[in-house]
C-alpha cells in the first residue's frame, strides 16, 4: 500500500487535510467519501511519512529541543500552525520533520494539537501528549511546553550520566578483547611453533593457552558469527516483557552499577510523576503514564501495583512501601507530601536529590573503576604472556 496526502472538505465546508493508506488514489477518494468528505485533491507521497528509517530516530534531546523552541514561539504569540511549520523546517532529522508536518496538517484540518500528536505514539510519548492536552485545555500551552522541555532536558542529562559511567569500563573491555585476540591469533602461534621445533616439554598453563589459540585461529569466523548471533538473540530477548524484567532485576542487583541504576530509576519516577501532577493530570492517569515511562520493568510493576491500591482508597506512600522497590527516604518524603498537600513539589525535590546522588555516584564509579579495570587488564594479559615464557624459564634452569 502507498501513502496518500489529501485535501478535502467536510459537510460544514471546512478544509480537512491528512494522510491515509490505500492501493490507489481512487480507493483513497472512496474512503474519504465514505467518511462524508468532499475530495479536493489526493496525491501520493510514496509512503515516506509512514515508513521509518532504521537510523535517525527521535531522542530525548530532540524532544527537549522541540518542546523548548515550541514554547518560545507560542509565548511569542506565533500561531500553532505557523510554529509547527517553522519547527519542521528547522528539524534536521527527516523522520521527525515528516511527523511534525503531518501534525501541522492535522491541526490545519481541525484537530487539536494533542489529538494530532497522539496519532504518532512512536514519536510523541503519551506523557507529552497528555501534558499538551492539559495545556491546551487550560490555555497555558506555552508554560506547559516549557515544563515538558525542562523534564526532557533532565531526562537527557540522566542518560548522559549513565553513558559517562559506562563509557570507561566499555572502552577497557573492548581494548582487553582486542589485545587478547591479537596475542592469541598472531603472537602465541609463533611461540607454539618455536617450542614445537625445540621439542620442549610444555607446562600445563602454556598448553592451555596454545590450545585456546589454536581453537580461536581455526574457528575465528565461526566464533565471531556465534557471538554476533548471541548478541542479537540477547537483544531480542531483552525487548520481550519477560526478558526486560529479568534484565532490569539483574542490573539493579549488580554490585557496582546496581545502586546507580536504582537511583536513576527513582529520579526518573519522581520527575515524571511530579511534572504530571503539577500540570493537573489526574493521579490515576499520572501513575499509569509514569509506570510506562519509567523504562524499568521492576519500577513499572511497583507503580502499577501501587496505582491499583490507590484506586481502592489507599495513599500513594503506603503501597509504594509494600513493593519494597523504593528507598525508605523516598517513601517518607512522598507520605509527607501527601499529608501536606504538596506531593508534586516533594516529588520534584526527590528528583533533584537523586540527580545529585547520580552525579556523586558517577564520579565515585569513575575513580573506583579506573584502577580496577587497569589491574584486571594487566593481570589478564600478563597471565597469557607469563604462561608462554614458562618453557623458556624451564630451559634456562636446565642449562644451568
Amino acid at each position: 500500500m502507498a501513502v496518500f496526502s489529501y485535501v478535502a472538505r467536510d459537510q460544514a465546508g471546512r478544509t480537512r487535510t491528512g494522510r491515509i493508506k490505500g492501493k490507489s488514489a481512487d480507493e483513497v477518494a472512496s474512503k474519504l467519501k465514505a467518511m462524508g468528505l468532499s475530495v479536493v485533491r489526493v496525491e501520493t507521497v510514496g509512503g515516506r511519512g509512514i515508513r521509518l528509517p532504521f537510523f535517525g530516530g527521535v531522542s530525548t534531546k530532540d524532544l527537549a529541543i522541540f518542546s523548548r523552541q515550541f514554547a518560545v514561539m507560542i509565548e511569542a504569540g506565533i500561531p500553532i500552525v505557523q510554529a509547527l511549520d517553522i519547527l519542521s523546517e528547522q528539524t534536521q532529522k527527516r523522520r521527525f520533520r515528516d511527523v511534525i508536518r503531518r501534525v501541522k496538517e492535522d491541526v490545519e484540518g481541525g484537530k487539536t494539537l494533542a489529538e494530532s500528536m497522539k496519532s504518532h505514539p512512536k514519536i510523541f510519548p503519551h506523557m507529552l501528549v497528555q501534558m499538551v492536552a492539559v495545556g491546551e485545555t487550560g490555555g497555558a500551552l506555552g508554560n506547559t511546553l516549557k515544563e515538558v522541555a525542562a523534564y526532557y532536558e533532565k531526562m537527557d542529562s540522566l542518560k548522559r550520566k549513565i553513558k559517562a559511567a559506562a563509557a570507561y569500563p566499555m572502552v577497557i573491555f573492548v581494548v582487553l578483547i582486542a589485545v587478547t585476540t591479537f596475542l592469541l591469533v598472531f603472537i602465541i602461534p609463533r611461540f607454539a611453533q618455536l617450542y614445537a621445533d625445540v621439542g620442549a616439554k610444555l607446562p600445563t598453563p602454556t598448553m592451555i593457552v596454545i590450545g585456546i589459540s589454536n581453537i580461536l585461529k581455526r574457528f575465528f569466523i565461526h566464533i565471531v558469527i556465534a557471538v554476533a548471533v548471541l548478541i542479537f538473540l540477547f537483544r531480542r530477548f531483552v525487548k520481550t516483557d519477560v526478558g526486560k524484567r529479568m534484565w532490569d532485576n539483574l542490573t539493579m542487583r549488580l554490585i557496582i552499577f546496581g545502586s546507580l541504576i536504582r537511583k536513576v530509576a527513582v529520579a526518573r519516577f519522581a520527575r515524571t510523576l511530579g511534572i504530571l501532577l503539577s500540570s493537573g493530570v489526574p493521579i490515576m492517569e499520572s501513575m499509569e503514564i509514569t509506570a510506562k515511562a519509567s523504562g524499568n520493568k521492576i519500577i513499572e510493576s511497583a507503580v502499577l501495583k501501587a496505582r491499583k491500591m490507590v484506586s481502592e482508597g489507599k495513599t500513594i506512600g503506603e503501597p509504594l512501601r509494600e513493593t519494597g522497590v523504593f528507598p525508605v527516604m523516598v517513601i517518607h518524603l512522598i507520605t509527607v507530601g501527601e499529608q501536606t498537600g504538596k506531593l508534586a513539589d516533594m516529588l520534584h525535590k526527590i528528583a533533584d536529590f537523586y540527580d545529585d546522588e547520580v552525579d556523586t555516584a558517577v564520579s565515585g564509579l569513575a575513580s573506583v573503576l579506573e584502577p580496577v579495570m587497569v589491574v584486571i587488564m594487566g593481570v589478564f594479559v600478563g597471565a597469557i604472556l607469563i604462561s608462554m615464557y614458562l618453557p623458556i624459564f624451564g630451559l634456562a634452569g636446565t642449562i644451568k
